[in-house]
């Protein structure tokens, strides 16, 4: 046995996707790090010894403009590029390349950490050191740093050091939560083993071992849907152990988990039920996916009404946006429903005050095991949000090691630093705008070669006919600076009347109807296709985005064809009675039949959505509309910054549009068609002008990345930048959402 002493900036135990995203933030911000993971794989969940779907604010579609940037971004779309059938071994090396990427980070894999040094009384503790055995090489390692990350899942850290926490189910009482139960218990969301299939080509035979469980002896056919086409996180719903202790009792849960995998697998080839002659099992896991177990106390615990009430917390350091998604402990003995969801309006944010310990004065908490009520929990838990979480711990871990400051510290005075670090990294932080005074395109006048001002959709010259007997439409608009008149086209099998009515957002955390301005009826005096109009043009809009509404109407159809509408528009439709519900919810509102499809619109007056001058400051995806310059036409198209004087010029980063409303998984969820979002630009070069004239000083093809930065090799003096697009990866329009220009 060997005997070792690492010393870090900055310590992070647990290589989940929270763990690796804290290390990679903390590491880019300057920070040496330590990441140590128990198992020889990240990815925690989703790694392929457990193959969790990873699932965040987009909630598989139901919410909108939704999906995560920054590092989880970055983990997604690589994915995408690299591994579009969602080959669980494949996505292993996409999250482990991430983290080999960056000098700053030494790496420690299959490495227990086992034993916490903490000083201090109850209400101030601070730790030393941990020390972790790492089993392959027999090796016994201490750390040693100020800033230690507990991402362990478990929060085993946290426990040791002695930091507060929670388990189990809080009662009402405790944060006037109507999900949370009147009497408080020690029960928790359970946990999962998944299972893999594939056709052999030839009759296999399947002898159960053992331990397999006679899944028709509790009727579980008869509770649960089960196909032979399944696959894996298909069957989420294989989860036990909720009221047992998801630590102590876990290879208990195990084992009773297998039992049923191999019960379910039992009854699929040998029940006759199915035509699986040819199918075999090519994997089960080993390892029993953890839902919930401690929650560490923070300076503040969210709680259901931060969710579903979307509290605007100044502390803000990033989104969620799964619904609060609770299981009933019994899991697949239970009769109830495997699940419940509750929905918001749309997104809430998550505040740093929830990330650190409320008594350790050192410790940060990533993942699920932050602050948060179990209610709250239900929401926060899932892996894409986790990793959200992750990127703003690193980032703030960072900045206490610089600043020599604790992270309550950071609440209280650097919180502003905090958040701007984030914003420039393009994380995932709604509302926060970008406003660096070193940023010399704040200074500059910006302009294009076009801009898109025409709010329209021409939906092709055959369009289909969606009709709306059995669903209100929605179409959500940038209302910049005001929607006056809109007209929908639509086929009518008769004259009728319509109702149309005109709905704000509520908030740019949303892109539903939430409150109603307007009502209008438009009447078509005869059959065949047309224009239904609504004039709003009395009725104060201040800005942001608005959804018109068509209520259903047995006797119309929308035009619809082929390709997108401008970025930021979006079509929508509710079968259910979203707008009598009284409580808006994003989940009631679907996108999916028109997600890259264009409904036959045109509104006026122009629309100033897409003016040039939104690359420099501000915000950098859509919140109350599309926040991005967009050209008017395709072709070569550039976006200009010009000072009164020279400028020098060393550093220019950039931020592209790669389409945050498109739901991308890890994993065999579904797949998406684009291995590179076709609003991505494809090709360009950045040319500034010396008194010598325009010359390129960056020039790049082939990008498929929403975050570019060039250092330039040699700053340059300059009155005026240009970033020209010459390409796209197949929008007819270039866009961009950020330029911003350092002098280093």
């Amino acid at each position: 046995m060997i005997e070792l002493s690492y010393t870090a900036d900055v310590t992070v135990v647990g290589g989940g996707l929270a763990g690796v995203t804290a290390a990679v933030s903390a590491a880019r911000n300057g920070a040496r790090v330590a990441l140590i993971n128990n198992r020889g794989v990240l990815g925690g969940n989703s790694s392929s010894e457990i193959r969790v779907w990873v699932v965040g604010a987009t909630a598989h579609g139901a919410q909108k403009f939704a999906r995560e940037t920054g590092l989880m971004g970055e983990l997604f779309t690589e994915n995408q590029w690299r591994n579009p059938e969602g080959n669980p071994i494949l996505w292993d090396h996409v999250v482990l390349d991430l983290v080999r990427a960056e000098p700053n980070i030494t790496l420690f894999l299959n490495t227990e950490v086992r034993e916490v040094e903490a000083d201090g009384d109850e209400a101030d503790r601070v730790i030393g050191s941990v020390t972790g055995w790492q089993s392959g090489s027999e090796r016994l390692i201490r750390f040693e740093s100020p800033i230690f990350l507990d991402c362990t899942g478990d929060g085993l850290v946290g426990l040791l050091a002695g930091a507060r926490f929670a388990t189990g189910r809080e009662d009402r009482s405790v944060h006037g939560e109507e999900w949370a139960p009147e009497v408080a218990d020690d029960n928790m969301l359970g946990s999962t083993i998944l299972f893999y299939t594939k056709d052999a080509g030839q009759p296999v035979r399947f002898v159960p071992p053992g331990i397999t469980k006679d899944i028709e002896a509790f009727n579980l056919p008869l509770r649960r849907h089960i196909d032979p086409g399944m696959n894996g996180c298909d069957y989420w719903w294989i989860e036990w152990g909720g009221e047992l202790d998801a630590v102590a009792d876990n290879e208990r849960i195990r084992d009773e988990l297998w039992g049923v995998v191999f019960g379910i697998w039992d009854y699929v080839k040998n029940s006759g039920r199915f035509a699986a002659d040819n199918l075999t099992l090519e994997w089960v896991g080993t390892l029993p996916g953890k839902r919930e177990y401690r929650r560490f106390i923070g300076d503040h615990v969210l709680t259901q009404q931060d969710i579903t009430g979307q509290t605007r917390f100044p502390d803000t350091i990033g989104f969620g946006g799964w619904s609060i998604d609770l299981h009933p402990p019994g899991g697949i003995y239970a009769a109830d429903s495997p699940s419940k969801h509750l929905f918001g309006p749309g997104l809430y944010d998550i505040p740093f005050r929830s990330l650190y310990s409320v008594n350790v004065r050192n410790m940060l908490m990533a993942g699920r095991d932050i602050s948060a009520s179990h209610v709250a929990f239900g929401s926060t838990r899932v892996m894409a949000t986790c990793a959200v979480v992750g990127e703003a711990a690193g980032t703030a871990a960072a900045l206490a090691v610089r600043r020599s400051v604790t992270p309550r510290q950071i609440a209280a005075a650097h919180l502003d630093e905090l958040q701007a670090m984030l914003v420039r990294q393009d994380a995932s932080l709604l509302g926060v705008p970008w406003q660096d005074p070193r940023d010399l395109a704040l200074k500059a006048t910006v302009t294009a070669s076009s801009t898109l001002t025409r709010l329209a959709g021409d939906a092709g010259a055959e369009p289909e006919l969606l009709p709306i007997g059995e669903a209100d439409f929605g179409l959500l608009l940038p209302a910049d600076p005001r929607v006056d008149v809109v007209r929908i086209g639509v086929e009518a099998a008769r004259a009728t009347t319509a109702t149309v009515e005109l709905w704000s957002t509520g908030s740019g955390l949303n892109h539903i109807p939430v409150t109603l301005l307007a009502t209008r009826e438009a009447s078509l005096e005869q059959a065949g296709r047309g224009w239904l109009e609504a004039r709003f043009d009395d009725v104060p809009v201040e800005g942001g985005e608005v959804v018109v509404v068509v209520r259903r109407n047995d006797d119309l159809a929308v035009l619809v064809g082929a390709g997108r509408p401008p970025y930021g528009v979006l079509g929508l439709l509710s079968r259910d009675p979203a707008l009598d519900l009284g409580t808006p919810q994003s989940n009631a509102w679907s996108a999916f039949e028109l997600r890259r499809r264009t409904p036959r619109f045109e509104v006026e007056p122009a629309t100033a959505a897409y003016r040039p001058d939104q690359v420099a400051g501000g915000l950098a995806r859509p919140f109350d509309g599309p926040n991005l310059w967009a050209s008017e036409t395709g072709g070569e198209q550039h976006v200009e910054l010009r000072w009164p004087e020279e400028r020098t010029i060393g550093r220019v980063e950039l931020i592209f549009n790669d389409d945050v409303d498109e739901d991308l998984v890890n994993l065999h969820h579904h797949r998406t068609p684009y291995l590179v979002m076709p609003e991505l630009v494809k090709d360009y070069r950045i040319e500034a002008e010396t008194a010598a004239g325009w010359a390129p000083v960056v020039e790049v093809t082939g990008n498929r990345l929403r975050r570019r930065v060039h250092a330039l090799g040699q700053a340059v003096r300059a009155g005026a930048l240009r970033v020209v697009v010459t390409a796209t990866n197949g929008d007819e329009r270039a866009m961009i959402a950020a330029v911003r220009v350092f002098e280093n």
